[in-house]
């Protein structure tokens, strides 16, 4: 019997291991190499210029944008031999800003290997913000979150797409503006356990390009984040019949159109 068991224990391990590598590309940090992720923020097929530019959507309002940030965090790449690397959890969270250029490349370190599918959510996990705040650092610090405008103190929460800006179909304010707010977020729990707006993305890359992550390159995913979509993908929005949107029913529309706002669009290796 002892003698069986060992047998089959010898020949179960193998496959035990291989089954658990297909989830994952375990591999030691001395063999990881740079890979980038560009975001392009447009509109529709223009560049996003805040401010100055004035743009139209779907229901024919032109409106301007002031600000624009999101988060992409628990990016997970898929190589060429159907085997997943997930990125590092605390590694794998980034705060993508149209007013600082610098934070909307991404930079990773990932297993030498040719990767041909990139998958992140847009927006923070339940289980990192329900996480003690000694594990939620860098952009997810709520001070610093709370600095960017990026948390929300009153529900302990982060918000996962902000887009404001101006238009002529927005009510004016008292000081006469006619301001837009769309400030998205909530991840199934709290105040409003229904409104869950976390959105995976996943990018399929061999027709831009696949990945081929050496030493010494600096490989370049270059995704393309059309804005345009926030107002009219899956619902088209009119900003005159909601003009600001936060933490209610209605923001699942605008989560299920930015869902729809990424498309790989060149790969550099």
């Amino acid at each position: 019997m002892k003698i069986l068991s060992k047998f089959l224990l010898f020949v179960l391990l193998p496959t035990i291991f291989l089954g658990s590598a297909t989830k994952q590309v375990a591999e030691p940090g001395k063999n990881l190499v740079p890979l980038f992720i560009q975001f392009d923020n447009r509109v529709g097929a223009q560049d996003l210029v805040l401010d100055t530019k004035e743009y139209s959507n779907a229901s024919g309002e032109s409106f301007n944008i002031s600000q624009l940030q999101y988060f992409i965090s628990n990016i997970i790449l898929r190589r060429t031999d159907g085997k997943d690397y997930a990125i590092h959890q605390d590694d794998s969270y980034f705060l993508v800003q149209e007013n600082k250029p610098a934070t909307q490349q991404i930079k990773l370190m990932v297993p030498n290997g040719d990767y041909n599918q990139l998958t992140f959510v847009v927006g923070v996990d339940s289980l990192r913000n329900t996480m003690n705040i000694s594990r939620r650092t860098g952009v997810l610090d709520p001070a610093s979150s709370m600095d960017n405008g990026m948390y929300w103190s009153w529900n302990s929460g982060y918000i996962f797409l902000k887009m404001e800006g101006e238009s002529p179909a927005a009510p004016a304010d008292p000081t006469g503006n006619r301001k837009f707010r769309f400030h998205i977020g909530g991840f199934g729990g709290y105040s409003a356990p229904t409104i869950n707006n976390i959105k995976s993305v996943t990018l399929d890359l061999p027709a831009s390009g696949i990945v081929k992550a050496r030493k010494g390159r600096k490989a370049t995913i270059s995704v393309s984040a059309d804005i345009l979509k926030v107002f009219n993908a899956t619902t088209n929005l009119s900003i005159a019949t909601h003009p600001s949107v936060m933490f209610s029913e209605y923001s699942l529309n605008i989560a299920n159109n930015y869902h729809q706002m990424f498309t790989h669009y060149r790969t550099e290796n």
